[in-house]
């Protein structure tokens, strides 16, 4: 039993309502049933696809209806079964091309998108190419002195381009060279037997809280000779800025004689000649990038950069493989059924005309 009490309706009240309800028609125009009609939907299950499905996927409900009554003249449906197909057949078809302009969309994404970044790209492999260019330069310079031995600097730089895989094999090559031109008793990694040496000196007598050295002392190797490690190394002079060759004697490498010098000469004059073709061939990959950057991207690169990567992809082909092979089997089954009207039609043609003929035949006997 409710605990509110129900209004009691009277002659009055209801009289009233009456006048209330004539006096209300309803939305008049196409644009309030709508609106009316919206405010009664609440989760779109019964409602028609066509009316509400495509606008909220900005598609026009207008095309769809285009799309099946020409569907409609070309195969002349009859009956509800090949209504019924005419009216699949035009949403597979309309999937189709829902799919098609959803790659074409994700590809127009990906074009705006790369469009906004090759400039950068292109800028920065320019940046990177001339950078590389004026360090081979660098190196080819300071290899064109004729007393040129490999320095722990030019060293790291050559082993760091080998790295990057700027000079490919040529870098391998180059770098067999720097290590060849290194002064005798030199390690791979560039540093001297003295150096070590003057390291390990230092290191013991800062254990002991002991300044490091300020004169040439002499230590005994494992060969059993003395080698004089020197407190302060001699400074390098650096290579002549100019390319020209530097045939001046020079004293800071006494361990290489005047034939040694003369036998490292061809390895040198290589090694130049390498690192200055490398620095021409990227100024020349520079300027060509630069030429390709002002007149646009190709259509293959533009390809390229549409292709689609995204992991829905192949999905999305497969359903268009699928979406295809409905349509063809739902055409096939059309003709088919229509093929067999026509049949049935025929006989049944046939079969009157030889009534008639077997009623003419009795009249006239």
């Amino acid at each position: 039993m409710s605990l509110v009490k129900k209004p009691e309706m009277t002659e009055k009240k209801v009289a009233a309502n009456r006048r209330n309800q004539s006096l209300f028609h309803g939305p008049a125009t196409a644009e309030g049933k709508a609106r009316i009609g919206a405010a009664h939907l609440r989760h779109g299950f019964y409602a028609k696809s066509r009316e509400v499905a495509l606008p909220c996927l900005g598609e026009d409900p207008a095309h769809f209806e285009e799309l099946l009554q020409g569907l409609y003249q070309e195969f002349r449906p009859v009956g509800t079964l090949q209504k019924e197909l005419v009216s699949r057949m035009a949403r597979v078809l309309w999937l189709m091309e829902r799919a098609d302009r959803s790659q074409e969309g994700y590809a127009l994404r990906r074009a705006q998108s790369a469009d906004h970044g090759r400039d950068n790209r292109v800028h920065a492999r320019m940046m990177r190419l001339k950078m590389t260019a004026e360090t081979l330069r660098s190196l080819a310079r300071s290899v064109a002195c004729w007393h040129y031995v490999t320095t722990r600097e030019d060293l790291e730089v050559m082993k760091k381009l080998h790295q990057e895989g700027v000079m490919a094999e040529m870098g391998e090559i180059a770098l067999d060279l720097f290590n060849y031109l290194q002064a005798p008793g030199t390690y791979e990694d560039g540093v001297s037997e003295e150096e070590k040496a003057r390291g390990v000196v230092n290191s013991i007598r800062s254990i002991f809280g002991i300044a490091p050295m300020e004169e040439d002392v002499g230590i005994l190797t494992p060969a059993g000779e003395t080698m004089v490690v020197r407190a302060h190394p001699p400074q390098e002079v650096g290579p002549p800025d100019e390319e020209s060759e530097d045939t001046h004697k020079d004293d800071r490498y006494p361990k290489i004689t005047e034939e040694d010098w003369i036998a490292r000469e061809r390895a040198r004059k290589l090694l130049r000649n390498i690192l200055s073709r490398q620095a021409e061939a990227c100024e020349a990959q520079r300027k060509a990038l630069l030429k390709e950057s002002l007149a646009g991207p190709s259509p293959y690169e533009l390809a390229t950069e549409i292709a689609p990567s995204h992991a829905d992809a192949l999905l999305m082909r497969r359903l268009q493989d699928a979406n295809m092979r409905e349509v063809r089997r739902l055409t096939n089954l059309l003709l088919k059924i229509q093929r067999r009207e026509r049949k049935m039609e025929g006989l049944e043609a046939s079969d009157e005309d030889l009534v008639c003929h077997d009623v003419q035949e009795n009249k006239e006997s």
